[in-house]
Order: C-alpha cells, then sequence, then structure tokens
C-alpha cells in the first residue's frame, strides 16, 4: 500500500510549501496535519479530499502507485463519461470509427 503521508510531503515540498502553507490553503488546521505525522495516522477522507483539491489532484492521483499518475482534461473526462453508457457494439462501432479516421491522418 501507498505511504499517503509520504505522497502529501514529496506534493508538499514539490510546491515548495512548508506544512503550514498547506494547512492555510487547505482550510485544515495545522496541528491536524502535524497530528498524521506525529501519531503516522491516516488522515480521514473529507480530510483528504481538502488535501487533493488544495494540489489540484484527484484521490486516484494521490493513491496511485508508480512515478506516473494519469491525468485527465475536461474533455476525456466527458469522452470517458459518454463512453461508458455506450453498450458493447456501439463502444466496438465507435473503435472502429477512431481506427477509420486514424488511418486518415497517418499519411
Amino acid at each position: 500500500m501507498k505511504d499517503i503521508l509520504s505522497a502529501i510531503v514529496a506534493l508538499r515540498e514539490e510546491r515548495g510549501w512548508t506544512e503550514y502553507q498547506l494547512a492555510e490553503k487547505s482550510g485544515l488546521p495545522q496541528s491536524t496535519i502535524s497530528t498524521w505525522y506525529r501519531k503516522n495516522m491516516i488522515p480521514s477522507l473529507p480530510s483528504l479530499e481538502k488535501i487533493c483539491a488544495t494540489f489540484q489532484i484527484t484521490l486516484s492521483q494521490l493513491f496511485a502507485q508508480g512515478e506516473e499518475s494519469v491525468s485527465l482534461t475536461p474533455s476525456q473526462r466527458k469522452l470517458l463519461h459518454h463512453w461508458a453508457r455506450l453498450n458493447q457494439e456501439q463502444q466496438e462501432i465507435l473503435l472502429a470509427l477512431i481506427e477509420k479516421m486514424q488511418i486518415g491522418t497517418d499519411r
């Protein structure tokens, strides 16, 4: 399992923020954030949501394993939302259309 506290520290340090700045930007008390580290506690879901909003990432990005996390644009999220509502046959038709369109751009 991913060490969430280390991930939060890494994200904070990437931005050059102190613990105090993270608390200020997230709206969480600094004492709460400090307690996570002193007692090696996993933050609550509402706290994690505030932290993610502050870093402008999703919970899934925070929990992602590996060095690279996937970030979707609003258009990509919209496309996936619509894709999920298609049945298997419709998905296959759409994939065929996209592949057909790609052939025209490969020239």
